[in-house]
């Protein structure tokens, strides 16, 4: 009877066919295992647009005695590169005081590069802002390199680069993973909207909503994340992760065609990963 059962599995897994994506490059892998359950391109080195912040968020939460209600005070600099680079913003007001949780949000959620900035900003070290912003994206490649990734480099604390901010889909899930190990993160990456109660120059406060640019979460059973990017050399990407019956696959699309592909194609991967 045994032997029967397994034919059979074998049989199944056999027949199921590999699923055809529209974007340039995906893998996909079981959480739990770290077993790859499909490939497309994994290991090619592309530009990786805003998916670029799940490394941001990872190097901020790996800081020592992190406090997540630190504030952070809103620099006109943050606003003026939103301006300057047509930047996806968390529209965070000058003079605005923001605890480091709610600046987490508006990086992941609505993926401000306004947060970024202020991350970048606040956890660099140096004298000036320019040395502390270079210095956060050399811990955001050294954590790369922790983690042994040889096709990942930044230049960017935000995705928006200056020639040589890539990864591979192999090594963005592998990135997203380590993240997702942290509870403040997992937490972040699965919320689909929020209010986030911010104190103003004056010293009243203010909530800024924020809704997360990740369709998947309420449309795909399971989903706990992650993290979407697009950009005029990056396409439109995705990385993904959800969860059913106590199995989490976890992947990433890269230079996908549209919005819409790069769902169609990280739930294709989802549901076929779940399959195997």
């Amino acid at each position: 009877m045994l032997t029967g059962g397994a034919l059979t599995t074998s049989a199944q897994a056999a027949t199921l066919a590999t699923p055809t994506i529209a974007a340039k490059g995906g893998f996909v892998m079981n959480n739990g295992t770290g077993t790859t359950l499909f490939t497309k391109a994994a290991d090619t080195r592309r530009s990786t647009g805003s998916t670029t912040k799940i490394m941001t968020a990872k190097v901020v939460l790996a800081q020592k005695n992190l406090n997540l209600d630190a504030k952070v005070t809103i620099s006109k600099a943050y606003s003026d590169y939103i301006v300057r680079n047509n930047a996806s913003s968390a529209r965070l007001i000058v003079g605005d005081k923001v605890s480091v949780r709610s600046l987490l949000y508006g990086l992941m959620l609505p993926s401000g590069c306004d947060a970024a900035y202020a991350l970048a900003d606040k956890f660099g070290s140096g004298t000036t802002r320019a040395a502390r912003v270079k210095s956060f994206i050399g811990k955001m490649n050294k954590s790369a390199a922790d983690l042994g990734l040889k096709n990942t480099h930044f230049d960017s604390f935000d995705g928006i680069g200056q020639g040589s901010n890539y990864s591979t889909p192999r090594d963005l899930t592998k990135i997203a993973s380590s993240a997702m190990k942290n509870s403040t993160f997992r937490t972040v990456v699965k919320t689909k909207s929020t209010k986030q109660k911010v104190t103003t120059k004056s010293g009243g406060y203010r909530y800024m909503s924020w809704s997360n640019t990740n369709t998947l979460l309420g449309t795909y059973t399971g989903a706990i994340g992650v993290k979407t990017g697009s950009g005029p050399e990056a396409g439109y990407c995705l990385v993904f992760a959800a969860t059913r019956n106590g199995k989490t696959v976890i992947g990433t699309v890269l230079k996908s065609t549209s919005v819409s592909a790069r769902t169609s194609d990280a739930k294709k991967l989802m549901d076929y990963g779940f399959k195997k």
